[in-house]
């Protein structure tokens, strides 16, 4: 059952996605970042409170920092969203697990010192190999799809991936002391409508559009769903082979996203694109294996 709970949080962050591509048309990503951050607080407020758990938390800092940095990725898939090929933006904030491999290869280098009695750690080449196959399938999905214009738009899309994982690393550490995952997302959605409604005193606002605002709603709700229907997902697999099968279930949120870009937007990739999107997704799949036999017990990731 905790599959079918990831298979539907998947197809509700790619049915965001939808309402993200809509709405951008009337909106700056500030904007978006604040009603989604602004619909999901009221969402998990009410959610906290059915379930009796308490909003207040002993470790402010820790969630505002995963919260800045949750924010920036969260803009960064918006405006990649808005730019690129829905598929194209949701398979670059899906590297994340490619990052965050990345991370552990090159933390367990960076502090081994040099000495007698130490050796040097191994260098996990199963690991290095899927981080770049990852990066591979990023370059053959982007050269012959993505035109001149939208290249920074792939590189923030990139960047959102990036952000993303060092969130999901905070959400581990916020776990591991104890912090219900209603709250930390909960401040993840507080964060997210503070700091969209500082960049929009930059930003400006958008022209009310009228009755095309009405994507905010879905967009901010489908987001909290999809949340919940993840957290449940990861709270039903008791058993390592579980948690993994939920963490690599994820990737199906990059299919829902193809066929509604190819339905609703007439979005078109060559095959190498194609082929280049599944070499992330599988380069993906094996870093969350080889992650999961050190740690099999990890947290949902966030969108």
């Amino acid at each position: 059952m905790q599959a079918l709970w990831m298979v539907l949080a998947a197809f509700l962050f790619a049915s965001m996605g939808v309402c993200v591509k809509f709405a951008s048309a009337h909106f700056n990503s500030a904007e978006l970042v604040f009603y989604r951050g602004a619909v999901g607080m009221a969402v998990l407020w009410w959610l906290a409170r059915s379930q009796g758990v308490g909003l207040a938390t002993r470790y402010p800092g820790m969630h505002a920092w995963r919260s800045l940095i949750g924010v920036v990725s969260i803009g960064a898939w918006f405006y990649a969203i808005a730019h690129l090929p829905l598929a194209t933006a949701m398979t670059l904030n899906y590297m994340s697990s490619v990052w965050i491999a990345a991370f552990l290869v090159g933390g367990a280098l960076m502090t081994w010192w040099p000495s007698s009695r130490e050796p040097r750690p191994p260098l996990q080449v199963p690991l290095v190999l899927a981080v770049l196959a990852g990066f591979g399938g990023v370059v053959m999905m982007l050269r012959p799809s993505i035109s001149e214009s939208q290249g920074f738009a792939a590189l923030i899309g990139l960047c959102s991936g990036l952000t993303a994982a060092l969130a999901y690393m905070q959400v581990v550490a916020l776990s591991r002391l104890g912090e219900p995952e209603t709250r930390t997302v909960y401040y993840f959605a507080a964060g997210s409508a503070v700091a969209g409604g500082a960049a929009m005193a930059v930003t400006g606002m958008s022209p009310w559009p009228g009755w095309p605002a009405l994507w905010l709603l879905p967009l901010g709700l489908l987001a909290a769903l999809g949340q919940l229907c993840m957290t449940r997902a990861y709270s039903r697999a008791l058993t390592p082979r579980g948690t993994l099968v939920v963490a690599n279930l994820q990737y199906s949120g990059i299919v829902f996203a193809s066929i509604y870009g190819v339905a609703l937007f007439g979005d078109q990739m060559p095959l190498i694109g194609w082929a280049g999107m599944a070499l992330i997704i599988a380069s993906g799949i094996t870093a969350t294996i080889l992650r999961a036999r050190a740690a099999p017990n990890t947290p949902a990731e966030e969108h």
